[in-house]
């Protein structure tokens, strides 16, 4: 059961976090890198039907776990499926605006008013998933406080702190437009996450 758990724990800030490496950060932000951020955070405002493929790996700063992950979301619906690499066990957390539930537990499907209070219960962490929902895709979370940004010299986003959370932009998926992140570090201590994004598929 632990060990179900540690690994379930990755699905929680699925994807974010780690050290922020202090090398990305080019400089605070200039009016044509801020101006560049604004713009591609209006096209993807209404991007809310996507799904990102990639490795996931989370720390509690004693235990570590990863495999593969796979995110969908669907409008206000969403779906996280976490596949351990050794025992190809599956993890899937579903949600949306009705509730979520979390299955794959040795003790079978666990159900939730949404999944903040679900992961906060099984899990005993405190994720605010609708910011992380904007972070991953390399914007600000609009119902997140006030957000510091930095970039790098092609004046794409390179970290973002917000509502705690320090998240870094090692890379970037520029075959699509706007530019998409392909690795996504972020960390709040004691949790530290990796997430290394091999597809993007917008719809």
């Amino acid at each position: 059961m632990k060990s179900s758990l540690r690994i379930l724990a990755a699905l929680a800030p699925l994807l974010l976090a780690a050290c922020a490496p202090q090398q990305l950060v080019r400089h605070q932000g200039d009016a044509a890198s801020l101006a560049q951020q604004d713009a591609r955070e209006k096209q993807l405002a209404h991007a809310d039907h996507w799904t990102l493929q990639g490795h996931l790996f989370v720390s509690n700063g004693q235990d570590g776990n990863g495999g593969t992950v796979t995110w969908t979301q669907n409008g206000d619906r969403y779906e996280f499926i976490l596949r351990a690499p050794i025992t190809g066990k599956s993890f899937r957390l579903t949600g949306g605006p009705d509730g979520a539930e979390l299955d794959g537990l040795d003790g079978g499907p666990q159900t939730g008013p949404d999944a903040e209070a679900l992961m906060r219960r099984v899990l005993n962490w405190d994720v605010p998933l609708g910011q992380l929902r904007a972070w991953v895709m390399g914007t600000r979370a609009a119902q997140g406080g006030v957000a510091q940004l930095s970039f790098d010299d092609n004046r794409l986003l390179s970290s973002l702190q917000q509502d705690g959370w320090d998240i870094t932009y090692p890379a970037w998926d520029t075959t699509h437009q706007p530019p998409l992140p392909a690795k996504v570090f972020a960390r709040k201590p004691p949790f530290m996450v990796k997430l290394s994004i091999q597809s993007w598929t917008m719809q």
